[in-house]
């Protein structure tokens, strides 16, 4: 599958948002319940931008955006701003190509050019190939949140994972 990884741009938001919209509607990637509109969708760019934090898609060879990532302030309180937390979302038609892997190695390597210490992954346990990928990728496993969801009827735990960055002590 040929793809490229380009900086997302407010014209892609309806493409982001479709993508993630269909893992609020049947997935528990996000505990989201509800999925964004548009106005939500525009604040969270400009606050991504504002941040200096990547918004990254992947697009298939004939433009179309195929899956996203992005780095989000782990907490809006200043001690934390040393920290991130990592999204990846892929279109569901297009999962198990390499775009995952890819996009995560990209938002890696734009974390390393900011003044980030930690990247943090929460990832819902039941979710093996993100949390592998994630390990692939230089993230340990360092908890387990027991039963902080409900989505579909289910309780859901949350895996903790993290990467240290190169310049952290």
């Amino acid at each position: 599958m040929s793809f490229a990884i380009r900086d997302a741009t407010v014209e892609d938001l309806p493409a982001i948002d479709a993508i993630y919209a269909h893992e609020v509607l049947h997935g528990v990637a996000t505990f989201d319940t509800e999925p964004r509109r548009p106005e939500e969708s525009r604040a969270w760019f400009a606050l991504l931008r504002e941040r200096g934090l990547p918004l990254r898609v992947a697009c298939d060879a004939a433009g179309e955006v195929i899956g996203y990532a992005s780095l989000s302030p782990w907490s809006p309180r200043p001690a934390y701003s040393i920290t991130a937390e990592t999204s990846i979302y892929i279109a569901a038609d297009r999962r198990g190509g390499g775009i995952g892997r890819a996009l995560l190695e990209d938002l890696i390597a734009r974390a390393e050019e900011r003044p980030l210490e930690l990247l943090l992954a929460r990832i819902e346990s039941g979710g093996a190939a993100s949390i592998h990928l994630h390990i692939a990728a230089g993230f340990r496993p360092v908890g387990t949140l027991h039963g902080v969801g409900r989505k579909f009827g289910r309780l859901l735990d949350v895996e903790i994972l993290e990467r240290r960055l190169p310049r952290s002590s």
